[in-house]
């Protein structure tokens, strides 16, 4: 069922015949992550892309003390630290688990096999590139460019789905500000919708 899920979402990248999809998900091993479980933790090199099939995930650093996080991924999201997997370097991220999870997750030596045995396959996985290149730099820009309000509104916007799924404190860290500012904006949200 799982990785009917993930072809489900190639396909929607690519065309594969029934033949191709069984070998695209063929490398893929179904995992299951109870909540506060990491996956990957700095200084170890992280051997895997995942996808996820259900469940919600959060990257983040730890810099003097103080968590800054990446990324939250959830269903059809992937997730991993993309610098340590892709040029196989410990990583300097910690990937955990925010509730109990399913994850399909690919070695690197066998997502290159399958990049080298069908141009399809090398396609979608630049097209995933691609589009989390882009994404990142979006954010980037809007963080630099507006509000700590602003980057809220934006969040929850384009976003529905996490809001009741990442802790407040981790929320925060993603869009920039202390827990503290992030419940004055909410607050003040609330307040105006009453």
């Amino acid at each position: 069922m799982s990785k009917a899920q993930l072809l489900q979402y190639v396909r929607s990248f690519v065309s594969l015949t029934n033949e191709e999809a069984e070998q695209f998900a063929a490398p893929f091993e179904e995992v299951h992550v109870k909540k506060r479980q990491f996956i990957v933790q700095p200084n170890f090199t992280s051997r895997h892309r995942a996808f996820v099939v259900k469940g919600a995930f959060r990257s983040y650093a730890v810099h003097d003390g103080q968590e800054h996080t990446l990324q939250f991924a959830i269903e059809n999201w992937w997730v991993s630290d993309f610098n340590s997997y892709i040029y196989q370097h410990p990583a300097t991220l910690f990937v955990v688990a925010l509730e109990d999870s399913i994850l399909l997750q690919i070695e690197h030596a066998k997502e290159q096999e399958l990049k080298k045995a069908n141009h399809k396959f090398e396609t979608f996985f630049r097209i995933m590139a691609e589009k989390g290149l882009a994404f990142e730099h979006r954010r980037i820009i809007f963080n630099l460019c507006h509000s700590a309000e602003a980057r809220y509104e934006n969040f929850i916007l384009n976003f529905p789905n996490f809001i009741q799924r990442v802790p407040q404190y981790a929320l925060a860290s993603y869009l920039g500000m202390t827990t503290e500012f992030l419940s004055r904006i909410r607050n003040k949200k609330a307040h105006r919708r009453s």
